[in-house]
């Protein structure tokens, strides 16, 4: 029986699953938003919480536990200084998720995961309207 086991195992081991949540959690805060499936950012959203708030905290120590999971010091960097900026006043919530419908191949509930402050930047030209 499955009773009282938390957390999705997505057809995957589980060092399959921890490499790929650590991969979608560095892009997730490289481009603020990315498309998955529904299931794998229901599972992704804690993870990326849990760093936001590290990164609130922003002693050394907080660093150093990102750092071992994210593993880009350039993300780590702009975790904690353009990300934390954004989320300084705010208690939790720090992620959204959009359900956006089926995937054509398979069918599967696709999703999009983003930060709660993301702005899409649209390059429009004004000759073009």
């Amino acid at each position: 029986m499955r009773h009282r086991k938390s957390g999705r195992k997505l057809g995957r081991t589980s060092a399959h699953r921890e490499a790929m949540f650590r991969n979608m959690v560095t892009s997730l805060f490289e481009h603020e938003r990315i498309v998955t499936t529904r299931e794998k950012a229901k599972e992704l959203r804690p993870i990326a919480e849990k760093m936001i708030t590290l990164a609130k905290r922003g002693d050394l120590h907080a660093r150093r536990q990102a750092l071992s999971y994210i593993r880009s010091k350039d993300i780590v960097e702009k975790l904690f200084t353009d990300i934390q900026e954004q989320f300084v006043d705010r208690k939790g919530g720090y992620t959204r998720i959009l359900q956006t419908g089926s995937r054509k191949g398979d069918s599967a509930p696709m999703a999009i995961i983003e930060l709660v402050g993301y702005e899409e930047v649209l390059d429009l030209d004004e000759n073009e309207n």
